[in-house]
């Protein structure tokens, strides 16, 4: 027998007897959630030793120790005679009496330093016990602390991995390959079975109050809806009630919001790493290549202003596999729905405290919003450090635009703050009103301009034309603050957000280590696809195409690419062509039931949701002027669709009910 020892993972402390205390790491998944039951190990040595490793383990909810080189897993798992899903009983209280089912698996991809790598392997008593063919995959990371193991059993749904009844243990999603598909999973969250009677009187409701208070968008089918305010008004496409949320997860993604501000303000002002990160990229694609050509002119004349406004907004997903929150993108030009985000979470904290009782939600799990204002803020405060009371915010938008009550909402907002006023104009217009005068202010007409705002420029779409591209860089040769500016913009490429995931690269930029640990946690597994480098993750991603998400240098919704067509696209682009692209690990949420509402009608669906947090930094040469986290959003999807923007009409808006 050995000395006891204890496994830590996250918040939950296990002390398991007859151990030798080694470096053996949980991986589980679900552990912070669902950890409860007894490990028991055998002839276990310390993975530092370099010693094949064998481990008998009794399966509570407790997953496995970390294995290295070729391990033998031993499961006690049942069948619940309440479903077809297989659970991990821990007392004879679930009513079920647990089956031994052994099986072998195998470890590869083992990296000594790092201590990653992947397991897999057949129980067939395990497919006796379900009729099913079986398999049990892990996938762990010992240097991230965390890890999953995954049931595949051929029938949706797979392996649970947590008890069905038992008290303070979660019954959230499956795990497997349904988690992929984004079908037929457990659902979670405070949609349950409502009576036909109030759901109607809760979407009347809903309906009611985001008409009157201006959470509302264009019709696309009314000819003159995106041109003409006022005409053709539906309400935004929403969720009927709030989804579920980690309280954890969500305030931990709060709480990277003012070191993502500071992060994409210094990157911004390294030239040097700016021109070494997109050097391939701006070759490869030819929209990073105009924006970079900008930026080379701009900082060759020199920079006219030192006052840098960021209105950002960084995503996340919580993924299911790992427990961890990951960052899908960071915006900095055009961050959307600070208006209507904030509105669709007051109106959500409404029909909660309305019906909350009926429903069994409380609204003090509906956390409260104030994109709108901390948005405005931001725009009001560069106003001012311009210093010119009769200039002018200048928003640069579409011609036509059905999205445009969010912007008049920050609109307002700043001149009933700020007292300023926002004028909006197109590219086009621009280039036919706009000029420099001799000190490089801009003007348009008569009009002298303090602050330009974009709200369109983030894609190749919206330069129809060299006079567009000659309008944007005007306005960057200005004394005017850009939100962006021309590095700000650039920051947020998709292969910025690569490079600043490689190891060492956080250092450069960022000196306090614990905030440097913060950052990194939030980092998905991203892939550079520049060079002869690269081989064996194109292989893999070839191999196993679900896995990952294949990105262009682009904002806006629909230009990703999932599934088969990673594979495809990978075989059919030339080596150079592949540097306009990155290569990021796919992450799987939970999927919950929801009703959606779009056009006055609602319906059910499973959906999938991605969390927004808005930030805003003002700089004013070294001066930090403001750095805060300003709010947040949730947009939803239904689970079977790979793209989510809510204007390019794929997804929701939505709020967190935290939990």
């Amino acid at each position: 027998m050995f000395d006891c020892m204890q496994v830590r993972s996250n918040s939950l402390i296990l002390g398991v007897p007859h151990c030798y205390q080694t470096n053996c790491i949980s991986l589980c998944g679900y552990v912070k959630y669902y950890c409860i039951g007894i490990m028991l190990c055998g002839d276990i040595w310390s993975v530092f030793d370099g010693i094949p490793q064998v481990c008998h383990i009794l399966m509570g909810s407790l997953c496995t120790f970390q294995m290295h080189s070729q391990c033998s897993l031993h499961l006690a798992l049942a069948r619940s005679p309440q479903s077809n899903v297989l659970s991990s009983p821990l007392t004879s209280q679930l009513g079920v009496a647990p089956q031994s089912i052994d099986g072998h698996m195998r470890c590869s991809s083992l990296e000594r330093q790092s201590f990653r790598g992947r397991c897999s392997g057949d129980f067939p008593a395990l497919a006796s016990a379900v009729g099913r063919q079986s398999e049990v995959g892990l996938d762990w990371s010992a240097g991230a602390g965390r890890g999953s193991l995954q049931g595949r059993t051929g029938h949706r749904p797979g392996l649970r991995l947590a008890p069905r009844g038992v008290a303070g243990v979660s019954t959230e999603p499956t795990m497997g390959d349904d988690l992929a598909s984004g079908e037929d999973q457990k659902k979670t969250g405070p949609v349950e079975e409502l009576s036909n009677e109030l759901r109607e009187e809760v979407v009347r409701e809903a309906l009611v109050w985001a008409t009157l208070h201006g959470a509302v968008v264009g019709d696309k089918n009314h000819e003159r809806s995106g041109s003409s305010p006022g005409v053709g008004i539906v309400h935004v496409p929403l969720a009927l009630l709030p989804t579920p949320f980690s309280r954890a997860a969500f305030t931990q993604a709060l709480d990277l919001a003012t070191h993502y501000n500071t992060l994409v303000d210094r990157v911004s002002q390294d030239t040097q790493f700016l021109h070494e990160a997109l050097a391939q990229t701006r070759k490869a694609d030819s929209f990073t290549g105009r924006l970079m050509d900008i930026y080379d002119q701009v900082n060759a004349e020199g920079i006219t202003q030192d006052i840098q406004l960021g209105l950002h907004r960084s995503d996340y997903m919580l993924d299911m596999a790992t427990g961890a929150l990951l960052q899908v993108e960071m915006n900095t030009i055009s961050s959307s729905f600070a208006g209507l985000g904030d509105l669709t979470s007051k109106l959500h904290r409404y029909l909660v405290g309305r019906f909350g009782q009926e429903l069994g939600l409380s609204v003090e799990n509906v956390p409260d919003n104030s994109a709108a204002d901390n948005f405005a803020e931001g725009l009001g405060k560069a106003w001012l450090e311009y210093g010119d009371p009769n200039a002018a915010v200048l928003m640069i938008v579409y011609g036509k635009e059905t999205n445009m009550y969010d912007q008049h909402w920050l609109s307002f907002k700043l001149y009933e703050s700020f007292g300023a006023k926002v004028i909006r104009r197109t590219f086009a217009e621009v280039t036919a009103e706009a000029k420099l005068d001799d000190k490089r202010r801009l003007v348009i007409g008569e009009q002298p301009i303090a602050v330009v705002y974009y709200r369109s420029g983030y894609s190749p779409d919206d330069y129809l034309s060299d006079s567009d591209w000659d309008a944007r860089l005007l306005m960057e040769r200005s004394t005017a603050v850009k939100c962006p500016s021309i590095s700000y913009h650039l920051v947020g490429a998709k292969k910025i957000q690569q490079e600043l995931a490689k190891p060492g690269v956080l250092e450069r930029f960022l000196q306090d280590k614990e905030v440097v640990a913060k950052l990194r946690e939030s980092f998905a597994g991203l892939w550079s696809l520049e060079g002869d480098g690269n081989d064996q993750i194109l292989e893999e991603a070839v191999a196993k195409p679900e896995g990952f998400v294949l990105k262009p240098q682009r904002e806006g919704g629909g230009n990703n690419i999932y599934g088969k067509d990673v594979a495809t696209t990978i075989k059919k682009l030339k080596q150079e062509e592949l540097a306009g692209y990155i290569l990021m690990q796919r992450i799987f949420p939970a999927v919950n039931d929801s009703y959606l509402i779009r056009d006055g009608v609602w319906r059910t669906a499973k959906i999938i949701s991605e969390l927004g947090i808005f930030g805003t930094y003002l700089r004013n040469g070294k001066k930090e002027v403001l750095n805060k986290q300003a709010g947040h959003l949730v947009r939803s999807k239904v689970a079977d669709s790979d793209e989510g923007g809510v204007a390019a009409g794929y997804g929701v808006l939505d709020s967190p009910y935290l939990v």
